[in-house]
């Protein structure tokens, strides 16, 4: 496969993770995906602004790690776009960068509850899920990642982890590759509800990092990954690829 099949192979999956998350209900009209780019690691592939269901091949766009487009060619932007910036600048081990407002989260953002895996395929959620509140740095604001130091910020919240929860907001999943930050973010907003509805029968009980840690291996295989994404596509009524 040659560099640039590989790319549009890379960014029509792109076009097919806005699809996806917005036909399982992570975000609606508000959230976004990202990808770092496969080639040059200072910089990253996002939509314009566009509500995530109605994303094409052609409104992605290329920008640097300060959140600077390469080719605007006058299209609107999101705000919140530092998010990612600052995410791919922190964490070199990251490819792929989910915000969502999946509404089962907001409670766990505001109460200081923690989300931990319940379920066997939401151990990629990891072991710890902190809690970013832009109130402690930066006081009374709109709650928006509209600028590089509010991006900073929450990269530092989110540090090694996977999922790191914004009160009030959402959550951010960065995760290794595509696939696995949709993977992330549809199970850990399914494990979210999960836990509020155990609560109402009695005590939950947690996974334990050692079963953390052999079910991440497992959820993260390839075929695990290439099963559930073919899934994903055909219930959000694509094939396995993009091509318009």
């Amino acid at each position: 496969m040659s560099e640039q099949t590989d790319l549009d192979a890379a960014l029509g999956d792109l076009v097919l993770a806005n699809r996806i998350l917005a036909n399982e209900g992570v975000i609606d009209a508000f959230g976004h995906i990202s990808i770092r780019h496969p080639r040059r690691s200072d910089r990253y592939f996002l939509a314009r602004s566009r509500s995530p269901e109605l994303v094409e091949r052609r409104d992605i766009m290329e920008f640097d790690l300060d959140n600077g487009p390469i080719d605007s060619r006058g299209r609107t932007m999101y705000s919140e776009r530092p998010i990612h910036g600052s995410i791919y600048r922190a964490r070199s081990d990251v490819a792929a960068v989910c915000h969502n407002h999946a509404r089962s989260l907001i409670p766990f953002s505001i109460t200081g509850s923690s989300i931990r895996p319940v379920w066997h395929v939401a151990g990629g959620i990891g072991a710890e899920v902190p809690i970013w509140d832009i109130r402690d740095e930066f006081g009374d604001t709109d709650l928006l990642v509209t600028t590089t130091a509010l991006g900073d910020s929450l990269a530092r919240k989110l540090g090694p982890h996977r999922v790191c929860l914004m009160r009030g907001h959402g959550a951010v999943v960065a995760a290794h590759d595509l696939k696995a930050a949709v993977f992330v973010s549809i199970y850990l907003m399914v494990n979210a509800a999960m836990i509020r509805e155990a609560r109402e029968l009695g005590e939950v009980t947690y996974l334990t990092e050692g079963e953390i840690h052999l079910t991440e291996q497992m959820n993260f295989r390839a075929r695990s990954q290439n099963r559930a994404w073919e899934y994903w596509v055909r219930r959000a009524g694509f094939t396995t690829s993009v091509n318009d």
